[in-house]
């Protein structure tokens, strides 16, 4: 049985969650971390993902990538280009596709990697993660993914997921993630017949800022409007306070960080700690050693001036909130709660602005960092067939309206809008067509005008083949199931031919009629399924053999990490023993070794330890396993001296003891004795007294 899990794939950290013990906790990482970094390094052996990826970035800066998801399913020439390539040290390059990939040093040379294969090596690592602590198999997961993403990035999200060996059960909105969070947990919602809290759903996280509002209730949750900023978050503050800092050092110090994507990045990681002392302090210092040309440099910024840094950023707070309650045909006095989430929220001066905004104090019930997982894992758990789950329904909103269209066959009409604006899903409409043959069908958005820059108005194609004409007739009604599915994404779900057929029917018998009565009986024309078309899409999903492709490429580089790591088990297990055996030569096995014996190993650690600093630095796992159980055949031979003279220690301290406890015993029954003897004495003495008395 797999364990429902929810990942909330965060920019910087993201946060992972299980359904299990009739609740939803949160998985520690092999750090005992509540989040990873959503991170992938390359090194000249193996990659680095997560924690080690983190580690190994200031030392490994152009070969480390971050900010995995700005980056899947976007293309090269997509305007959010620029502005996303400055946040990356490792060189984005354009691939066969139009997308986005980068190219680093893995293994000694130049490889590319796209960004659907970046995010599946940081899912296979999570997966491995959560697999590890909590035992289970993981199969299916609920991907938590930034509102703004169209289509196009579900699929590839999805895709991913389906790289590292998963199944994604839901590619979810993570402000609605979130809003199952609120609504499962909250005790005191509205019942069904009384009037919907309304929340404002705020999460500021490290590269997106999204306002959503929604109406509440037990067991129900309905997004009325979302709105978003998706160049707003943690790292702007960050790097607007290290651009601030790398003018300053370049006046004080005369060095310029810019120009060293290291020293950059040392100054960004100082950046992002000030900026949470400084959300509790109203000043903080920053130090960063060495950070170019071996100058050690210092500064300071207090409060107010981080707050004048970010001024442009704070002037556009108020707009994802007008937009979401414009959607959601609310005022602000509507709202009953604002609910924050997000890291960058915990920012006083934010807090400050977007409380201005709403014009009402904030809440803060959900935990920030971790109610979208949360959400996430119970979504998954909903799809779970051997779970039982508390019964709540959610919709999401369709932020544009989506038509169908078809071949002109004989309708005059050749399309049809079928999920309007602010229309919630999933969903599903039925729609009959008159089909002379084979056909095709498209999806799109309705009002390519109304779109953001660059994003496709064409979703997806299909081909529907197997229309078969009755003879005599000039065309056969087909009907399709046009769903909008729980991911968001447009599918045909289903494609059949329509016929008549004539059926008899009994006319039921009036309430007055005699008891023999027979009914009449009616001839009625119904229409009923006839045959099962053949659906073949075009989505953006990737093909078949190209997936196949990566999960294979995917799962040689895991062993091979897998490999690399035991390798270095090994090679350390060697080191230590070489170490703790020459110790304990001198010490604990002294008096159980002959002096040719100690000649001996002593000169086969010496050999082993310099091997092991010279040609055996980078062998491999067999030979380090070889020189260990070579030192070992002599070496536990004196270990297993040592521990059965130990062990005749122990039984004759046993026995020793044991002598101790059996003459305690004897000495104890023997003063027993003693004392029944003298009360027998006592009292005999007394009977006789009272005899002579």
């Amino acid at each position: 049985m797999s364990t429902p899990f929810g990942l909330d794939l965060g920019n910087d950290n993201s946060v992972l969650a299980v359904a299990r013990n009739r609740g939803i906790d949160i998985v520690v990482n092999e750090v005992s971390n509540r989040s990873t970094p959503t991170m992938v390094g390359f090194g000249p052996k193996n990659r680095y993902l997560g924690e080690g990826a983190k580690t190994k970035q200031t030392s490994n800066v152009k070969n480390t990538v971050g900010n995995l998801k700005r980056i899947l399913g976007l293309d090269y020439e997509h305007p959010d280009f620029k502005e996303e390539s400055k946040f990356f040290t490792s060189k984005l390059v354009k691939l066969d596709d139009g997308k986005i990939g980068t190219e680093v040093r893995f293994a000694g040379e130049g490889v590319t990697f796209s960004a659907t294969q970046l995010n599946a090596m940081y899912i296979n690592k999570v997966k491995q993660t959560v697999e590890t602590e909590t035992k289970a198999t993981i199969t299916d997961v609920c991907i938590a993914v930034p509102a703004w993403y169209n289509e196009e990035q579900r699929y590839a999200a999805a895709d991913a997921a389906r790289i590292a060996g998963l199944n994604p059960v839901r590619i979810v909105n993570d402000i609605t993630a979130a809003g199952v969070s609120y609504g499962v947990f909250k005790t005191d919602l509205p019942s069904a017949e009384e009037k919907p809290r309304i929340v404002a759903l705020v999460d500021i996280g490290h590269s997106t800022y999204t306002c959503s509002i929604m109406a509440f209730k037990k067991g129900e949750l309905k997004v009325l409007g979302t709105a978003y900023d998706k160049h707003f978050g943690g790292r702007d503050f960050d790097r607007a306070i290290t651009e601030h800092f790398a003018d300053e050092f370049k006046t004080k110090y005369k060095i310029d960080i810019r120009e060293n994507p290291k020293a950059y990045n040392r100054v960004l990681i100082s950046a992002e700690r000030l900026k949470k002392v400084l959300s509790a302090n109203t000043a903080a210092p920053i130090s960063v050693e060495n950070v170019m040309n071996d100058v050690d440099a210092s500064s300071q910024l207090s409060r107010e001036e981080l707050e004048e840094l970010v001024r442009p950023l704070l002037d556009r707070v108020t707009d994802p909130v007008t937009r979401a309650l414009a959607q959601a045909n609310l005022t602000k006095e509507d709202v009953d709660f604002v609910e924050l989430i997000g890291g960058t929220t915990r920012i006083p001066t934010l807090k400050n602005s977007i409380s201005e905004a709403f014009g009402k104090p904030l809440s803060t019930t959900l935990n920030q960092d971790e109610a979208i997982a949360k959400g996430a894992a119970f979504i998954c758990a909903i799809h779970s067939p051997t779970l039982r789950v508390r019964p709540f329904k959610f919709e999401d909103i369709h932020s544009y309206s989506v038509s169908y269209s078809w071949d002109k066959q004989v309708e005059d009409e050749d399309h049809l809008e079928v999920f309007p604006a602010n229309s919630t899903f999933p969903s599903t409409k039925l729609i009959t067509l008159h089909r002379t043959g084979d056909f095709s069908m498209e999806a799109r958005f309705t009002n390519e005008k109304e779109l953001p820059a660059h994003v496709p108005a064409e979703i997806a194609k299909w081909e529907i083949t197997g229309v078969q004409v009755p003879e005599g007739e000039t065309s056969v009604p087909v009907k399709l199931k046009l769903r909008c599915d729980p991911s968001g994404l447009h599918i045909i779900e289903e494609a059949y031919s329509l016929e008549d057929i004539v059926v008899k029917e009994e006319v039921p018998l009036p309430d007055d009629a005699p008891e023999d009565a027979i009914p009449e009986v009616k001839e009625v024309t119904k229409t009923v399924k006839k045959d099962d078309l053949v659906i073949t899409e075009h989505t953006f999903t990737l093909a078949a053999d190209k997936l196949n492709t990566l999960i294979e490429k995917e799962n040689e580089m895991t062993a091979k990490d897998k490999l690399v790591a035991e390798t270095e088990d090994r090679k350390n297990a060697l080191e230590e023993y070489i170490y703790t055996l020459r110790g304990k030569l001198d010490e604990e096995y002294a008096d159980f070794a002959s002096d040719a014996e100690k000649t001996k190993l002593r000169d086969m650690l010496a050999k082993a330890e310099e091997w092991l600093y010279d040609d055996g630095f980078d062998s491999i796992k067999a030979k380090y396993i070889a020189k260990y159980e070579e030192l070992a055949a002599i070496g536990n031979v004196i270990r297993g001296r040592y521990l059965a003279k130990e062990e005749e220690k122990k039984q004759a301290l046993r026995a020793k003891q044991e002598a101790a406890n059996l003459a305690a015993l004897s000495e104890k029954l023997a003063a027993q004795r003693s004392a029944d003897v003298e009360k027998k004495e006592e009292k005999s003495d007394g009977d006789a007294q009272m005899d002579l008395d």
